[in-house]
Order: structure tokens, then C-alpha cells, then sequence
């Protein structure tokens, strides 16, 4: 292991991935400061960027955009009181209220340090449990791999905030969009209805474009946020805000954070969302002064910044270690090694370890080049806070259409982006998550493909499905997490 480390560090230390880890890490740390615009679409407005790169630079390159993403959040957050990120929403319980009592400077140097620190702990967790897990997934089967992508089509569905009709429906929604054009294994065309342009169905990139980017832009240009220079709070950071005395008191609060952040990480769908939430209502809980919680305390920017980084960690070792994005930005970094010739999973680990390790060095280099930049860099970062709205959606819509255009020199892709950007805007509107679609449209292929292939094995029998114990679990597992979900949703319509 330390060998491949070697390898995967001489490959980012290099001048032109160290450049584009440099470039990800501020253009995410921007996109996740201004509201409205998030990880998820820095790294899917960059994607198209990446296609004519050497794979382990353009992974450089989305790596930076999606841990600047993810910490850029606490800025508004703490200034402004609005979460540039949703991985900074329980960032504003206790942040902003520093800021309010003069200690903006505090409360944006411990969230610094903090998201550094959980970042770090979650790809030591990735680093370790990634490689062995994709040793026992090399045993599995088709079998094993449709009850695998079938469980994480519903876990995503039933963990999904609001109805779980809805979320299961908007797994459907991205399953048969993902049928269109030739379909696995024979070749036979499906809903193509008579136009030769989907007879290679939906390219991933213009629907990722489309539903995360697209979409955003439409619902942050009806909103009336505008920031004025009055509303950001003054602040001066002296260190990172805290004392020796101070970081030995939150190492509880930092471990059960981290835990808590890697954790959820690991489960596909749920991400730094939810777990900087839950990392701030278990931190108040297990606080021995929880009335304190919302009046502006350290112990709630610590619980949030740690959380959502440690994240990171957790969403990328499904990825790797099985093909399943663990969050709607590995969704993204999913589709970024399918346009290289990749297929994520266990066999990534034997036929491209070199790629495998330079992701795993530029998880470490792209940490430390954030806090870095973050730190001595804010001022900045906080000027673009008060860029219109009207001047920069138009840009950004520019650049989602050019680079789907791009990939293949295909006008149909630039309509593609914008189909798809209407169906996302949708469903925001009526209530439907859009992350169980695109999880829908990757796992798709791959439950179906698999499928088909388990029974050509058994000559059309599916009861091996079910009868093998990995495979089997799976699905009772997925079934069961339906129900669960169920009950627990009409019980809280009948209270």
C-alpha cells in the first residue's frame, strides 16, 4: 500500500495537477460560498473540462471543486446567515450568532480548522476500508451486484427527505430515462420513437449538467436573495480563533463528528446534508450545556464543519470500492471516470491502481491546499459574495451548454442539458427529489445489466437471487429499509 502511495503522490505533486487541484479547490470554495450555487454544480459545470485530461488530472481538478465546495459553505454561513451549501445549514445555528456577538473571526477560523480535520479523518477511514472492501466485492457475482445497486436505488428513495412515494418515483423517473437508446447486452433499440439522435439514449454529462446545475440556476434566479455590503459581518481572524484548552475540550465533539459525518458518508445518498445536521443534534444532546446550543457556541461550528467534510471520506468508498456513488457529487466524479474508459468499483483497484491512489493523494493535497486558501484568502472570498445575480447566472448558463456541447460536438447534448434542466426545476417544484433520479440513471444499466447476465447463469431461474446469501440480504435489506420508511412516514402524517 505505501508503495501505490508513493505512485499516486509523484503523480499529483506534478506542476499541472497540482495547478488544477489549486484552481478546483478556489473555484469550489467560491461556487460554495455564494447562495445558491453549490459543490454539486461546480463539479458538474467542470465536468465537460475534464474529458481531453489524463484521467488522474481531471479527477485532480473535481476532487478540488468538491471539498472547496463543500467547506466554502461556512462563509455565508457564518457572515450572512444563509447556508451557501446545504452541507452548512446547522453552520448558521451557532455561526451566525458568534458573528453577531463580534466573533465572526472565531467562529471562520475553527470552521477551517475543523473541516480540515474531519476531511482528514474521513479519507484515513477511506484509505483503510476502501481497499479490502473491494477485495471482498471481487467475489461477488451479477447476482450480487443487482441486489447491490437495487438496495442503494432504495435506500436513496426511502432516505430521501419528504414523501418516499416520491423518492421511489423519482427513481423510477431516472431508471427509464436511462432505458432510451440501445439497450445492454442485445442492442435493441427502446423509446427512441423514430429519432436517429436517441439511438445512443442520454449521455450522463448534459443530464448531470442539466439536473444539478440547470436547476439551480432556475430556482436561485426566481429567489430574492441579494446580498448587500451592510448585511456581512466584520471580522478579523487572529489564528484559528480557539486555545490549546479549547481544541482538547472539543476532542469528543471533533471524534463523534467525524464518526458520525464517515458514516453516513459511507451510505449511499444521504451525505454532508444530513449529517451536519445530525452531527449538531447529537453534539447538543451529549453537551453538558445544551441550553447554550443557538446563543453562539464554538461546540456547534465544530459539530456542523467536521460532519460535512468527513463526508467526503465516507460517499467516496462506495464509489470505489463498488461502483455507487454515495452522493449526488459522486454521482459526478461516477460519471467523470466513465467518460475516461473507468469503471469505479472493485476491479478499478486492480487494473488502475495508479488512478485509485492519485485520487487518494489528491484527497490529501486538495485538504490542505482548502485551508490554506481559505484561511489566507478570505477576504476575497467574501467580495464575491456580492456579485448580481443577473450577471452571473447568464455566464454560468453559457458554460453548462458549451461544455455538454463539447463533449461530443452534438447539439442534441446542448438541448439535452436543458430538457433535462427543465425536468429537474419539475420536480423541485412538486416536491420530487432529483438525487434518486440521476442515482436511478447510473444504477439503471447496472441492475438491469446484471440482471439479464444472473439469468443467463441460471438459464432464467431468479430464485439464485435470492438463495445467495449476499445477494439475498441485499434485497431483504432494501425491502425492509422500503417499509421501515413507510410506517415511519404515516405515522408521522397521522401525529
Amino acid at each position: 500500500m505505501l508503495e501505490m502511495f508513493y505512485v499516486g503522490f509523484t503523480q499529483i505533486l506534478a506542476l499541472k495537477p497540482l495547478i488544477l487541484i489549486f484552481l478546483g479547490v478556489g473555484v469550489g470554495i467560491i461556487f460554495g460560498a455564494i447562495p445558491g450555487l453549490t459543490a454539486t454544480m461546480a463539479v458538474a459545470l467542470c465536468l465537460p473540462l475534464t474529458f481531453g485530461m489524463h484521467p488522474v488530472d481531471g479527477m485532480a481538478l473535481l476532487i478540488g471543486l468538491y471539498i472547496g465546495g463543500v467547506s466554502g459553505g461556512l462563509i455565508s454561513a457564518i457572515l450572512i446567515k444563509i447556508p451557501g451549501t446545504p452541507s452548512s445549514i446547522a453552520t448558521t445555528f451557532d455561526g451566525y450568532p458568534m458573528a453577531e456577538k463580534g466573533e465572526a473571526g472565531r467562529a471562520l477560523g475553527a470552521g477551517i480548522f475543523y473541516s480540515f480535520l474531519g476531511g482528514t479523518f474521513s479519507f484515513l477511514v477511506l484509505f483503510f476500508i476502501a481497499p479490502p472492501l473491494a477485495d471482498i466485492a471481487l467475489k461477488f457475482g451479477p447476482p450480487e451486484y443487482f441486489s447491490i445497486a437495487i438496495f442503494s436505488l432504495t435506500l436513496i428513495a426511502s432516505l430521501s427527505t419528504g414523501s418516499t412515494i416520491k423518492g421511489l418515483m423519482s427513481g423510477i423517473v431516472g431508471i427509464l430515462l436511462s432505458c432510451v437508446g440501445t439497450a445492454p447486452i442485445d442492442a435493441f433499440p427502446r423509446f427512441t420513437f423514430g429519432f436517429r439522435e436517441l439511438d445512443g439514449g442520454f449521455n450522463l454529462l448534459p443530464a448531470l449538467v442539466g439536473l444539478f446545475a440547470i436547476t439551480e440556476i432556475l430556482k436561485t434566479a426566481e429567489s430574492d436573495i441579494e446580498i448587500k455590503l451592510e448585511n456581512i459581518a466584520n471580522y478579523k481572524i487572529k489564528g484559528f480563533g480557539f486555545s490549546a484548552k479549547e481544541f482538547v475540550e472539543q476532542l469528543g465533539n471533533f471524534i463523534r463528528s467525524s464518526l458520525i459525518g464517515t458514516g453516513i458518508g459511507i451510505l449511499p445518498g444521504i451525505g454532508g446534508g444530513t449529517s451536519n445536521i445530525l452531527s449538531y443534534i447529537a453534539a447538543k444532546k451529549m453537551s453538558k450545556h445544551p441550553e447554550k446550543f443557538g446563543t453562539g457556541i464554538l461546540d456547534g461550528v465544530v459539530a456542523s464543519e467536521t460532519a460535512n467534510n468527513a463526508s467526503i471520506g465516507g460517499a467516496l468508498v462506495p464509489l470505489l470500492a463498488m461502483g455507487i456513488p454515495g452522493d449526488t457529487v459522486t454521482a459526478m466524479l461516477l460519471g467523470g471516470l466513465m467518460i475516461h474508459g473507468l469503471s469505479p468499483g472493485p476491479l478499478l483497484f486492480t487494473t488502475s491502481g495508479n488512478i485509485v491512489y492519485g485520487i487518494f493523494a489528491a484527497l490529501i493535497v486538495a485538504n490542505f491546499v482548502m485551508v490554506l486558501m481559505e484561511y489566507f484568502g478570505i477576504r476575497f472570498f467574501v467580495r464575491l459574495l456580492k456579485i448580481p445575480k443577473h450577471i452571473m447566472l447568464p455566464i454560468i448558463i453559457v458554460f453548462c451548454v458549451v461544455g455538454a456541447y463539447g463533449l461530443n460536438n452534438r447539439v442534441f447534448d446542448a438541448w439535452s442539458v436543458m430538457l433535462f434542466g427543465v425536468i429537474g426545476y419539475a420536480f423541485e417544484k412538486w416536491g420530487f427529489p432529483l438525487a434518486p433520479v440521476i442515482l436511478g440513471f447510473i444504477l439503471g444499466p447496472i441492475a438491469e445489466t446484471n440482471l439479464r447476465r444472473g439469468l443467463m447463469m441460471t438459464q432464467g431461474n431468479f430464485l439464485p437471487f435470492l438463495t445467495k446469501p449476499v445477494s439475498g440480504a441485499f434485497l431483504v435489506i432494501a425491502l425492509a429499509s422500503v417499509i421501515y420508511s413507510v410506517i415511519k412516514e404515516r405515522k408521522r402524517a397521522k401525529g
